[in-house]
């Protein structure tokens, strides 16, 4: 990553799961394993240090072995205090970018830090998005965490919640995967969505 260290990571788990009727969608089997084990086999790898962001009890997640970083904004604020806890972890451990990443996409691709680093630096962006068939992505990218003051402020002081309204602050960019056969960013929001990536899983 043009001499600069691997990201720390932070795995999204912090939502209320209304739309899979509660509990933890993470840990929720596509293919015999949670999607959580998912995700934490890709990104894993591809990051310096990794967290998950994620409420309540941690210990429910004791056996996946990673730190679990509560929002510090109350009220469950969205992804983006998600990502502010994430920036604090981060911070911790003295890195300079972060690499952010829902809890319910169980596809994600094994390119994902080198190629929205590889924007950031041509583009000289402060945050990359991932996107993919002509759809944005922004709980999958990748933040300065520099912009952590500016973010807690944001939440706490102006009450913002829409990620994009705070990307379009900064210099963003956008690295497009393709969506076929399977979208690297299909989530699973409901149970519907589990038997699709059964199906999609098949496909791969």
């Amino acid at each position: 990553m043009s001499g600069v260290a691997e990201p720390a990571g932070v795995i999204l788990a912090g939502g209320l799961a209304r739309r899979m009727g509660g509990g933890d969608k993470p840990l929720r089997l596509v293919g015999g394993q949670t999607i959580l084990e998912r995700v934490i086999a890709c990104i894993g790898p591809q990051c310096d240090a990794l967290a998950l962001n994620a409420n309540g009890d941690p210990t429910r997640f004791a056996s996946f072995h990673l730190p679990v970083v509560a929002d510090s904004v109350e009220g469950f604020a969205g992804p983006l205090a998600g990502v502010l806890a994430g920036m604090d972890f981060a911070q911790g451990r003295g890195a300079d970018w972060l690499l952010s990443a829902a809890a319910d996409c169980p596809f994600l691709p094994d390119d994902l830090v080198a190629r929205l680093a590889q924007a950031r630096d041509a583009q000289g962006a402060d945050i990359v998005v991932a996107t993919s068939g002509g759809q944005a992505h922004p709980v999958i990218a990748l933040w300065r965490v520099a912009l952590r003051d500016d973010l807690r402020r944001a939440l706490v002081d102006e009450g913002l919640r829409k990620i994009d309204r705070f990307t379009a602050r900064y210099v963003c960019a956008y690295v497009d995967w393709p969506d076929a056969p399977v979208d690297p960013f299909f989530n699973a929001n409901a149970p519907e969505d589990l038997e699709a990536a059964e199906r999609a899983l098949a496909m791969r």
